[in-house]
């Protein structure tokens, strides 16, 4: 996260604001690509998950088969169907100034390149997943920052076009990586083997119907985020989407951690439904509810409050907007996130064709609402003030979709995630407002913001936010952590 945060401000000074600007309006699709890979590797992770719940090795063998061949066929008509939208984007609607025109379309023919090798390593990071081999994802995701942080440090020394050579060595590393991941998967792994006599028609069919309404439902995010984007281009220009583009950075570091989390959860949650344990997947996607609003919540509080100072010590100099930007899309964020385990339990039932248009549909507002707002003159912010209040009615939706396809209960959501959630944050966060109120602006109260928020979050959960379960659960986790430390640091 820090390493991405740092590379970030490099990138920025080398480029200037309006060529990052620009590489966020273009090239921003490739970091909203991993939302379309996450949603895509979940869909697929869900056969994998389900296959080993119900103990069918052989199953598995078939659905990674048919997957591979099902993400190359999605792979291409992304490519395509990008390209011909890329046309149309470039003639009549970005705005863009002439002389840096040719640098963006090759951004942009570069970001297609790295869409399709994502998306073609979906297969793999199911797998990884499925058998919730986290070391991997860790070691995997540092070496892709310092690989990033390496490439930000060299930018300045660049012999080219900058901005045309940090597009070209991004699409780079994503072909490495998918070639590391299959790598390992292939020698980790046996089911990963491609094997054409593993392949299903039928199975092939039933995935890509069911990954196809997961892609409709990730497109909606993808739509929403960078047509939102794009109106602010067209109505403020292309300096604007450097302060977006800046607030989009540091909400998705700032949710590296419940996303990770959420990504542990995943397979138990999948395979508890496999095992027809649909109680206690219904627990667990409740927990993972509230524990990742939790961890996003815990670095989101000082954030918030400190932003000026924190974006003036990161970044030097700042676009303007850059700081209510950044405010407002953390506070939506922390609304996705009182939602996000009711999402894998309505993947994990697997009935999700109503559920993926309805929320599109809902996701898809943000844009003419954003048009509309900005046509009857009001600030760039507020298409994130919308956002918030979208994020709010379609929290509410999942809720009512999980409770048909999955029997939760809503009193109990209610009480176990949304109370026991807001409650302590919301204190916490007054608690930790309190040195921005009597002292200047500083490293000093940087600092102490930071010590008492970590201090008010983590006990206003502990005694405000947690069930006698989850405390009992903690414990346990927490009980093994320092077992196995004691354990590795005995001498031998």
């Amino acid at each position: 996260m820090f390493i991405a945060l740092y590379a970030t401000r490099l990138v920025l000074h080398a480029l200037g604001a309006e060529d990052y600007g620009i590489f966020n309006l273009v090239a921003g699709v490739v970091a909203l690509l991993s939302f379309l890979n996450g949603a895509m590797t979940l869909a697929t992770q869900r056969y994998m998950s389900y296959s080993l719940g119900a103990g069918d090795r052989n199953q598995l063998k078939k659905v990674f088969n048919s997957s591979v061949l099902l993400h190359l066929i999605i792979g291409i008509a992304v490519v395509l169907l990008l390209e011909i939208v890329g046309m149309y984007l470039f003639g009549n609607v970005l705005s863009i100034p002439p002389e840096r025109l040719h640098a963006a379309k090759s951004i942009f023919h570069f970001m297609v390149v790295t869409a399709f090798f994502t998306i073609a390593s979906v297969p793999y990071d199911a797998i990884i997943n499925t058998n919730e081999n986290m070391l991997f994802v860790a070691v995997l995701g540092i070496i892709e920052s310092v690989a990033k942080l390496s490439l930000a440090i060299y930018l300045p020394y660049a012999f080219s076009d900058r901005l045309i050579f940090y597009g070209g060595a991004l699409a780079i590393l994503a072909v490495l990586l998918l070639i590391v991941k299959r790598i390992y998967c292939a020698r980790k792994y046996d089911e990963s083997r491609i094997r054409r006599h593993a392949l299903d028609k039928g199975l092939i069919k039933e995935m890509f119907a069911y990954a196809g309404w997961s892609t409709i439902g990730a497109s909606g995010v993808i739509a929403k985020s960078q047509g939102v984007a794009v109106i602010l281009n067209v109505f403020f220009g292309a300096v604007i989407n450097a302060a977006f583009g800046i607030a989009n950075q540091i909400n998705a570091q700032l949710t590296y951690f419940s996303v990770t989390m959420l990504q542990s959860l995943n397979p138990q949650i999948v395979k508890s439904e496999g095992s027809g344990n649909r109680r206690r997947m219904i627990q667990l996607a409740m927990m993972a509810c509230k524990f990742s609003f939790f961890l996003l919540a815990f670095f989101a509080i000082p954030a918030i409050i400190e932003m000026p100072f924190v974006l003036k010590l990161w970044l030097h100099n700042i676009p303007e907007h850059t700081v209510v930007f950044c405010r407002l899309i953390i506070i939506a964020s922390l609304i996705n996130q009182l939602s996000s385990g009711l999402q894998i339990a309505v993947h994990a039932v697997g009935r999700i064709k109503k559920y993926q248009v309805i929320i599109s549909i809902l996701l898809l507002l943000n844009l003419p609402g954003s048009w509309l707002l900005l046509r009857a003159g009001f600030p760039p912010f507020t298409v994130m003030v919308f956002a918030i209040f979208v994020e709010v009615i379609s929290c509410g939706f999942r809720a009512l979709a999980a409770r048909r396809l999955t029997g939760l209960q809503i009193s109990d959501y209610l009480f176990k995630v949304i109370w026991q959630a807001l409650v302590p944050v919301t204190v916490a966060a007054g608690i930790a407002v309190i040195p921005s109120l009597f002292m200047d602006e500083g490293f000093f109260r940087l600092l102490l913001t930071g010590i008492i928020s970590s201090l008010s979050v983590i006990l206003c959960i502990k005694y405000l936010g947690l069930t006698s379960y989850e405390h009992e659960k903690l414990e346990e986790m927490l009980e093994k952590a320092i077992t196995k430390v004691s354990t590795r640091l005995k001498p031998v």
